[in-house]
């Protein structure tokens, strides 16, 4: 089995995954992309990639679904970095957020899987007892800021 899983598209429009030997849906290109799967769509006939042409395929589908995640005026920003002599940066720095913004993502998921992942009294005893150390610091800068100078410990 090859690291990467083929599928080719036909002149009928079908896809054909070669590793289950079976058509396949583009719901299931999508299932792949969602659990990271790798793959590549080559056309049957010519053997050209076509994987990004198949990939917005499914990007078109789902901002056609009701739900879309580009705005109109994203979607007009965007257009206009094509052919823009900042279209290269423009890529690079989408590219860093998107990887920046996906790793702050799983790092929160694994924050809160750790905080319930042990003795759900545990985080709460501990929650309790951080908000009371709160609540003390600022007792204690009301007081000073409330104490009159006079009466403030020398030091």
């Amino acid at each position: 089995m090859s690291s990467e899983r083929l599928i080719k598209k036909y002149p009928n429009r079908r896809l054909y995954d070669t590793e289950e030997s079976r058509y396949i849906t583009l719901a299931e290109v999508k299932d792949l992309v969602m659990h990271t799967v790798p793959f590549r769509v080559v056309d049957s006939q010519s053997e050209t990639d076509i994987t990004r042409a198949i990939l917005l395929q499914i990007i078109m589908e789902q901002e056609s679904s009701g739900n879309p995640l580009f705005t109109a005026t994203m979607l007009e920003r965007f257009i206009r970095f094509y052919g823009d002599t900042t279209q290269a940066a423009f890529t690079a720095f989408l590219d860093q957020s998107l990887d920046l913004f996906i790793k702050q993502q799983r790092m929160l998921t694994e924050q809160m899987q750790g905080i319930w992942s042990g003795n759900p009294m545990d985080f709460w005893m501990k929650l309790g007892q951080q908000n009371m150390g709160f609540w003390k610091d600022m007792e204690e800068a009301h007081r000073n800021s409330v104490q009159p100078a006079s009466d403030k410990p020398k030091g």
